[in-house]
């Protein structure tokens, strides 16, 4: 069975400036797409997105790119297509998942921009206008996944996605990422609300962490609670600015210790939930670092769809 891919030359038509780090040049040096099944986009309905975020949000991000965009907080900014390539990004992230929960797919990754785990049920944010896998999760829910979890390897802590699902004990929030830094969340006692308490879970990467302190992290903290849970499918907000050569973090991770972290995901969705998990790009700002993180990351579902 094929591995899905979620791509299309529309991602790249957002064009931020060049000297903003979310530009249409992230994934310039990617190379020939030789990989699975390719999924195209689809608007995602307000239905959808309403989902997981406010009317008001939808309004505003609309409102913003039919003025011609601009800056939506100091760090966010959208142009006059940001939102019909956003709404793109999450419509086919959904159909990815629905392909894998159904067997089309064996796994997926979606290969999207802008990224989305930093929006809020009502604010853009970090480079983010709506929140991608939020949505996605919610979709899933609706098709009757009972037990879901999100895994979040981005540097920077994923405080949208956390706080939509803070107090839902049907969906397991693990995140490691640098602390502290940007956005300020994800400390170690923000554990879930109400009956979401001991669904979040946070682990702590000093600056100059590299893969050992990554990859130990998820084997003695975040996969033992992971297994607690057995999850029915698996979302990863895959960020790959921990690399040592992204310019807007101080990790040390190489493309080797991202190689092993995806295969240790792979292997832990190959023994909860009949290897249903698909990836979902998130932050990476290092152009040749971003390609060949997402080369191996391919390479990886590739031999998980083998299996």
């Amino acid at each position: 069975m094929n591995s899905g891919l979620l791509h299309d030359p529309g991602f790249f038509s957002a064009h931020n400036s060049d000297q903003h780090p979310e530009n249409v040049h992230r994934l310039s040096m990617l190379g020939n797409l030789g990989f699975g099944s390719f999924v195209g986009p689809r608007p995602a309905t307000d239905a959808e997105l309403q989902a997981v975020h406010s009317p008001g949000h939808l309004q505003t991000i609309t409102a913003q790119c039919l003025n011609g965009g601009g800056f939506l907080d100091p760090d966010t900014y959208c142009c006059p297509e940001s939102e019909i390539v956003a709404r793109a990004a999450s419509g086919g992230l959904i159909d990815l998942c629905f392909g894998v929960l159904d067997g089309v797919f064996a796994n997926g990754l979606a290969l999207i921009r802008p990224p989305g785990h930093h929006a809020t049920a009502d604010q853009a944010m970090g480079f983010c206008l709506y929140n991608h896998i939020a949505v996605a999760a919610a979709a899933l829910k609706n098709r009757g996944v009972s037990r879901l979890a999100i895994v979040d390897f981005d540097v920077h802590h994923g405080n949208g996605t956390q706080d939509i699902f803070y107090e839902d004990d049907s969906v397991l929030y693990l995140s490691s990422h640098q602390y502290p830094h940007y956005p300020g969340t994800g400390s170690t006692g923000e554990i879930g609300r109400g009956k979401g308490v001991g669904f979040t879970l946070n682990h702590h990467l000093e600056a100059g962490s590299g893969d050992d302190e990554l990859l130990a992290g998820y084997q003695n903290h975040l996969l033992p609670r992971l297994a607690e849970f057995k999850p029915e499918f698996v979302l990863v907000s895959a960020g790959f600015d921990g690399h040592a050569d992204d310019p807007l973090a101080g990790l040390n991770t190489t493309t080797a210790g991202y190689r092993q972290l995806v295969d240790l995901l792979i292997q832990e969705a190959g023994q909860w939930c009949e290897g249903k998990i698909v990836f979902v790009l998130e932050g990476g700002y290092n152009p040749r670092a971003l390609a060949d993180c997402l080369g191996e990351t391919m390479a990886a579902l590739q031999v998980g769809s083998s299996e």
